[in-house]
């Protein structure tokens, strides 16, 4: 998989690869080009899903709540 399909994923499907790609450096049993190839994956992984939480945060900030503290509605987020 290329820096491509990471940009298509989930974040709940780029987290499971992310603790395949965890478990498997862990458990030192791949040759080194092969673990640094996953490395290479993992922190692609890792970036897609910070990007991803961020968004969330970003979406769930801009929830607007009525006068009793009920969701009332969402602001336009900027930039997304």
């Amino acid at each position: 998989m290329s820096e491509s399909d990471v940009d298509e994923m989930s974040f709940e499907a780029a987290m499971a690869e992310l603790e395949q790609v965890v478990t498997q450096l862990e458990r030192g049993e791949v040759p080194l080009e092969e673990s640094i190839k996953l490395y290479e994956r993992g922190a692609l992984l890792r970036k897609r899903c910070e990007k991803k939480l961020k968004e969330a945060e970003e979406k769930v900030a801009q929830i607007t709540l009525d006068a009793e503290g009920n969701p009332a509605g969402t602001k336009p987020v900027e930039g997304l």
